[in-house]
């Protein structure tokens, strides 16, 4: 008999319920997760709509479970706890230096996966089994040895160390481009704003100068690489978070508007448990800081078309 595969919400939905029902709020969820309390909102709704029933209701400055929202979370616990156990079943001793590192999405494909082979056949590259997933890992309760967040540095209970600064400035579809009169504000303004979870870095270019609050015709995606893929369309001005973004603006049509970039206040940390001592995963950490200096030289020789 042929099997039906029923539809089911992506498993990091289900993980981000399990996490908001053990953090309590929204916010805590974000803070210990690394993503927006935005993302944390959509994730919940697309699991409630799913169900058809609420999993949450609102509890002072928090949320607490519905009693639908109780039995679920606990049998959702109980299958991840399955699939935990199955996996422990097939591990060995050989897997002793198995690194298990877990990314936000847009940095693996931005950065690490672009250098992954040159790292790994590197003078200094660590013996080890890297296991590298986009799962919102739970360090402090061993799910992943070390994460790489995007953020401002400050996860309670864990230890963050800067690996990435990133600088910001405006990028758009050639078409777009030609249709500015002005790099200024009101140039800009004038074609949607895309950004990935928040105003947060344009708020950071404008520097003030304009009252900037979600407009109806800006556009929001969850995922950064999606924010150029759109720029890349024409539908809207981005920011370019460099070095970050710097080889995918290299082969892309997207260029520069303004020569001119800010500091953002958004950064991507390595964030370990803070009694983290795996040789290892200190390894992996050194491995890590090296191809970012390795990078940064080869950033600063290369460029990519500017409007100006």
């Amino acid at each position: 008999m042929k099997h039906i595969q029923k539809a089911r919400p992506p498993l990091a939905n289900l993980e981000t319920v399990c996490l908001v029902a053990h953090a309590g709020s929204f916010s805590a969820a974000a803070t210990a997760s690394g993503i927006t309390h935005g993302a944390i909102s959509r994730r919940i709704a697309a699991v409630e709509n799913w169900l058809g029933v609420p999993l949450f209701e609102r509890h002072g400055r928090g949320v607490m479970l519905t009693p639908d929202g109780q039995r679920f979370v606990g049998q959702v616990v109980q299958a991840f706890d399955i699939i935990d156990g199955a996996a422990d079943q097939w591990r060995t001793r050989q897997n002793a230096r198995l690194v298990r590192m877990s990314v936000v999405s847009s940095f693996a494909q931005l950065w690490l996966f672009e250098r992954l082979a040159d790292l790994e056949a590197g003078p200094h590259s660590p013996k080890i089994q890297l296991d590298v997933g986009s799962r919102n890992a739970d360090i402090s309760g061993g799910e992943a040895d070390l994460a790489i967040r995007y953020g401002r540095g400050h996860w309670p209970g864990l230890h963050a160390e800067l690996l990435l600064p990133e600088t910001l400035t405006p990028v758009a579809h050639p078409g777009v481009a030609a249709k500015l009169k002005t790099t200024g504000p009101g140039g800009i303004l004038a074609h949607p704003l895309l950004h990935d979870s928040d105003l947060t870095g344009w708020r950071t270019w404008f520097q003030g100068q304009v009252s900037l609050k979600g407009r109806a015709h800006d556009r929001r995606f969850e995922d950064y690489t999606l924010v150029l893929s759109a720029a890349e369309s024409g539908l809207g001005i981005a920011l370019a978070r460099l070095p970050l973004a710097t080889a995918w603006l290299r082969q892309s049509k997207l260029v520069r508007l303004d020569r001119r970039t800010v500091a953002s206040p958004l950064a991507n940390y390595i964030v370990t448990a803070k009694q983290e001592r795996r040789p290892e995963v200190l390894e992996l950490i050194q491995w890590l800081r090296e191809g970012v200096g390795a990078s940064a030289g080869q950033a600063q020789r290369k460029g990519m078309p500017s409007r100006t």
